[in-house]
């Protein structure tokens, strides 16, 4: 069933805004699955001692956050792509939920902000440990993301002392060559003294979030009024038969249209 206008506008947004969510979802599974089941990392996992650490939180976090993300990808390419209406119903409770809990993090991330801040900056330390003891080269290159991304180079900075320095981002002036600002303490003064950006990047996926629901909610709509605008057509096999159609109720959007056969009279016979 064809839609035009606003309702394809939608319909092309919800594909788009799926392909981009698919893309970090795989993302987040991938890194997640990878923190836990790697073997540099799995022994963390069976320690009782650990099972609450900021570590274990963060990525038991990343694969229920990348497996949600899919499946909302999945009701809202199925819906968008085929036009289901209860598909597009799922995935708009879905991210309804999704954009609920986006802001409700960020109000606890911008009130606690100080204890956040400690809580990445811990989970950034055991990633760097394990690097340390393991050489793994793909928790290297998650450092290598993370120093680049913040502009820090490991736990102390100083390049003489460093570990990791082959995993830190050139220096910016004289300065920098000598000593770069340590992560952990990069981590917790961005959450403590940028709350309100944190906060900002929060509301800002939920509003994200807020324009794929409207969207979804317009697209069932206009789906909805396509299906109600479509004619029952009767075929009978002559006109006397009316009275028996069923009763207007059943059908409250538009009178049928009635076709009546030709019979054997009105078909043209080929001549020879």
């Amino acid at each position: 069933m064809a839609v035009d206008g606003c309702g394809l506008v939608c319909k092309y947004f919800l594909i788009i805004f799926n392909i981009i969510f698919a893309v970090v979802g795989f993302a987040f599974l991938g890194l997640g699955l990878w923190l836990r089941f790697s073997g540099s990392t799995r022994l963390i996992f069976q320690i009782q001692e650990f099972n609450s650490s900021a570590f274990v939180v963060g990525v038991t976090v990343l694969i229920a956050l990348g497996v949600l993300m899919l499946i909302v990808v999945s009701f809202g390419d199925y819906g968008a792509c085929n036009e289901k209406r209860c598909a597009l119903q799922v995935f708009s409770c879905l991210v309804a939920v999704m954009a609920g809990a986006e802001i409700g993090f960020g109000a606890v991330a911008y009130s606690r902000s100080d204890a956040v801040g400690l809580q990445i900056a811990e989970f950034y330390t055991t990633i760097y440990m394990l690097y340390v003891k393991s050489g793994d080269p793909a928790i290297g290159l998650t450092l290598k993301s993370v120093h680049e991304l913040l502009h820090c180079c490991g736990l102390t900075g100083v390049s003489l002392v460093e570990v990791v320095k082959e995993t830190c981002p050139k220096p910016d002036g004289f300065w920098e060559n000598i000593a770069m600002p340590s992560c952990p303490t990069t981590i917790a003064n961005i959450f403590e003294r940028r709350a309100p950006l944190v906060m900002g990047i929060f509301l800002g996926t939920a509003a994200l979030l807020l324009i794929a629901l409207i969207c979804s909610t317009t697209l069932n709509k206009k789906l909805r009024q396509a299906a109600a605008s479509a004619q029952y057509i009767f075929l009978t096999t002559s006109t006397p038969t009316l009275a028996n159609l069923p009763p207007a109720e059943q059908h409250p959007y538009l009178d049928p249209v009635v076709f009546t056969p030709l019979t054997v009279a009105n078909v043209p016979v080929p001549q020879a």
